[in-house]
């Protein structure tokens, strides 16, 4: 599944061509994709600007110059492409996705300036709805979710109150969306492995200085990830089609038994959590 930094390549990508520009024609082809779409949908957004597109979490909110947001998530396998009177743009420096199948293409959206967003999904994994923007911080979605990762609301600080007399492992609890909000498995195996903290030490014994310096490479990995487009993992692409290339930068994700990158001597170990991989090196994580 797309996690952070690929569903921030996809907001700063759309947002060029969708924010502050009025929707003058939206299709869907089918009344559902994982979920139901509303009743209202194409109504309500056509003729509707969006003001702005943002990202909370994995989730895109598109704020529209009404009463409501259109949020919309991707799933597993859900992809937008961008066609403008000149074609289809696709550039990029190193792989590029396959067309995508015209099967699949379930919600057209054509701009006032001629642009026509095609959100893609085979695997119907992804959803959309209409949310009351000033109710949408209620919403099950997004009530109790935590700060985001790359603002100023997070630190050591936030960690060592989430993490108190916790005994889970660090990793099982970044993974909680109530106590950081959009981090996924790939990333915080990478964050973890850098702070040099064990993935499965019991979370409530770990120092003030450690976190703090776990908090400043969540930030950083993230960081990385988004300006070089994200991962690969799966067919995730970005919205210009191109693939991303952060993978060739992982140092710990899907490397077992690679020597580790913090030049310690230690090998790569991958173990099963909660049926997900985590890669971390048992020498240096601590």
């Amino acid at each position: 599944m797309p996690e952070l930094p690929e569903v921030e390549t996809v907001r700063g990508g759309l947002a060029p061509v969708l924010e502050g520009h009025r929707l003058t024609h939206v299709e869907a082809r089918r009344p559902d994709l994982r979920f139901p779409l509303p009743a209202n949908f194409v109504q309500m957004l056509t003729g509707a600007v969006i003001v702005k597109l943002e990202r909370r979490a994995k989730y895109l909110l598109a704020r529209l110059d009404r009463e409501d947001t259109l949020v919309m998530h991707l799933g597993m396998s859900g992809r937008f492409e961008i066609s403008r009177p000149d074609g289809v743009e696709r550039p990029g420096e190193f792989h590029y996705a396959p067309d995508p199948d015209p099967k699949h293409a379930h919600i057209v959206f054509q701009t006032e300036a001629g642009a026509r967003v095609t959100y893609y999904d085979p695997r119907r994994f992804g959803f959309m709805d209409l949310i009351n923007t000033a109710t949408l911080h209620l919403h099950p979605w997004f009530a109790g979710m935590g700060p985001e990762p790359l603002s100023e609301a997070f630190g050591g600080a936030r960690l060592k109150e989430a993490f108190r007399a916790r005994k889970q492992g660090p990793k099982t609890l970044l993974l909680d969306q109530r106590v950081v909000a959009g981090l996924g498995n790939i990333y915080v195996c990478e964050a973890l492995n850098r702070a040099r903290i064990s993935p499965f030490k019991p979370a409530g014994g770990i120092s003030r200085a450690r976190l703090d310096r776990l908090a400043q490479d969540i930030r950083e990995v993230l960081t990385e990830a988004i300006a070089a487009g994200g991962s690969t993992l799966r067919d995730f692409a970005k919205t210009d089609g191109a693939l991303g290339y952060f993978q060739h930068r992982f140092r710990v994700y899907d490397r077992e038994g690679e020597p580790c990158a913090n030049g310690c001597g230690g090998v790569i170990a991958r173990k099963v959590q909660a049926g997900r991989s985590t890669f971390y090196c048992p020498v240096c994580q601590k």
